[in-house]
């Protein structure tokens, strides 16, 4: 291990000499406190450190020791219903042993080494395994089934394997190398956060992760594995995006990173999420979530580190099989800290101060998503599916942190304050985002839900275009030099966004939509409209059609029960069919 000595301290900067034999990203232990810390940079027998924790009171001379290792995570049982820190300390266990105020050089593994777990075999004595292969599970939680692994770097043959109640440092089974060597197997591994973990082979993106928001999944859907962002100013509803896509998305387990919020989020997250129940299994959403937790009073360093240890996380349990979404709140206050850091280190600042490798940093996130194929023998499908809110200072959307991850995800959800001001959520400016899936999610759509899909969205999206350009005109000569066909696509542009866009996430049947009822609640919205515009052409009087009875039943139908929509949503396709029918039958006989 090399041992240095402190030369300078400038905030979480921490700058030693002597360390000649450490490596860049190793692990190293700050002074006498022990606080922990990682090289980011080089130069003869110097080091550069970034101190996870607060470095008030250290000053020239202390001692500094290297552990040689990176910053890695611990895998195994134990990691679901946790909530850490940016460095993966149980934040539960640090208020055991401190407090509530958690002080600086608190030393805790990440899984508890007491607890035990009930393993049971799935291969026999033997049997040929590579890394990646399955030997064994265990039931962590009511809901996960967390698969034990070979690790990576290993394969031979089973020499022996056990079955019964383990904590993770004791030995479940024994591998036998090429070369002779027997290897013991534990059900914990190690893995280093700045490193993906590798895949047999990445699958292309034509599956739809679907979220039960009707803005996201009909307009701009995003894929299973795919990366998606959602910037907007204060107060547009960032966080609450992230929490209906946390508890509603079609992923078994949840990663949710707070990086850099305010602290009073993060409690609405850790106090909400137990609270709620599971619509997959009715169990707490908390029994197939891991939350990391790096709030805005945390040390700078650590938020840096935070959504490297979220995704490694989640990246494990990608490999077990699983969906996985993760949800990165906010990358800008990542983005702050690698400023910070970048600017105490005395490089040559990029736009607006941000450091020039900030884009190289944002793609090797969020490059880490996809859906792939595991390592293993059988290997397993699994995705993992990146989700980063971005807090563009103002809601300034041509700041660089914004504009570097536009260019690297394929899912833009533009929140717009004006709309969160109308009280209009989510908030998604439909003018505004986009998603380069489409294309490849129309085929699955119009295979398992409506042949018809893409062309009724691509009707609805038109309505809303057309309606931003005739709002210009009505404010200028009022709705009444509009003509009768320019008043019917305002008037079905309203529905489409006050009866189908806008959803109450506290409502109990609103908040999530099945693909099936989205389809049959935008269907019935446009019948009004096709058969409107005929209704027009026949005669019939354009406030006639507005004040049609069955308008009412259209503008509550996103509220009834998902057992109740065929029976209801067929009562009010024929209810608008037979009044239709009736207008025009009027209109003909006054024409005549």
């Amino acid at each position: 291990m090399s041992q240095g000595t402190i030369v300078k301290v400038s905030g979480p900067l921490v700058i030693a000499e002597g360390m000649r034999d450490a490596n860049m990203f190793d692990v190293v232990r700050v002074s006498e406190h022990r606080l922990i810390g990682e090289i980011i940079e080089m130069h003869g027998d110097r080091a550069s450190i970034q101190v996870y924790e607060e470095t008030a009171g250290l000053g020239p001379g202390e001692p500094v020791v290297s552990t040689g290792a990176p910053l890695s995570v611990e895998l195994g049982p134990g990691l679901i219903e946790k909530m850490y820190d940016g460095i993966q300390r149980p934040l539960e266990v640090m208020r055991e042993m401190v407090g509530s105020n958690i002080t600086r050089g608190i030393e805790t593994v990440a899984l508890d080494r007491q607890k035990k777990w009930k393993f049971e075999p799935t291969v026999e004595k033997g049997l040929r395994v590579n890394a990646g292969d399955i030997i064994g599970k265990v039931q962590e939680t009511v809901v996960v089934e967390h698969k034990i692994m070979i690790p990576f770097g290993l394969s031979g043959t089973i020499e022996e394997i056990h079955s019964g109640s383990f904590t993770v440092e004791e030995v479940v089974a024994k591998v036998r190398k090429d070369n002779g060597d027997l290897v013991d197997v534990t059900m914990m591994q190690k893995w280093p956060v700045r490193r993906g973990r590798p895949y047999k082979e990445k699958l292309p993106p034509d599956m739809p992760l679907i979220t039960g928001q009707r803005v996201i999944d009909t307009l701009f859907p995003i894929a299973k594995g795919g990366v998606a962002a959602v910037p907007g100013p204060f107060g547009s509803g960032k966080t609450v995006v992230q929490h209906q896509l946390a508890k509603w998305a079609d992923a078994e387990i949840v990663v949710y990173i707070g990086c850099g919020e305010r602290g009073n989020e993060m409690t609405d997250v850790l106090l909400e999420f137990p609270e709620l129940k599971d619509p997959r299994t009715g169990e707490s959403l908390m029994k197939r979530t891991v939350l990391i937790a790096n709030t805005s009073d945390m040390p700078v360093a650590a938020r840096e580190a935070s959504i490297y240890t979220g995704i490694t996380i989640a990246e494990y349990f990608r490999d077990m099989g699983y969906s996985v979404a993760l949800m990165a709140d906010s990358t800008s206050r990542w983005a702050e800290a690698l400023r910070e850091m970048s600017g105490r280190l005395e490089e040559m600042p990029g736009e607006e101060g941000y450091p020039a490798y900030l884009g190289s940093r944002l793609a090797q996130f969020y490059e880490r998503a996809g859906r792939v194929i595991s390592l293993g023998t059988n290997g397993r499908e699994g995705a993992l599916t990146a989700i980063g809110a971005v807090s563009p200072p103002g809601g300034d959307l041509s700041e660089p942190v914004t504009q570097a991850t536009l260019r690297i995800v394929k899912v833009f959800w533009g929140l717009d304050a004006a709309l969160a001001y109308r009280r209009h959520f989510p908030a998604i400016n439909w003018l505004l985002s986009y998603s380069l899936y489409l294309d490849r999610l129309d085929q699955w759509i119009s295979e398992n839900v409506a042949r018809d899909w893409s062309s009724l969205r691509s009707d609805a999206m038109r309505l809303l275009q057309e309606e931003a350009e005739l709002e210009e005109i009505v404010r200028l000569v009022g709705v009444d030099a509009l003509s009768a066909k320019d008043r019917m696509t305002l008037e079905a542009a309203k529905s489409i966004r006050e009866d189908y866009l806008h959803q109450n996430a506290f409502h109990d049947v609103d908040t999530y939509t099945s693909l099936n009822k989205q389809y049959r609640l935008l269907k019935i919205i446009m019948s009004f409209y096709y058969k409107g515009l005929k209704a027009l052409e026949a005669g019939v009087g354009i406030k006639e059609l507005f004040a049609m009875p069955v308008r009412e039943r259209i503008g509550r139908a996103k509220y009834t029960p998902e057992q109740d929509v065929a029976s209801v949503f067929l009562s009010i396709e024929n209810d608008l069919e037979k009044q239709l029918e009736q207008l025009m039958t009027e209109g003909v006989a006054r024409n005549a």
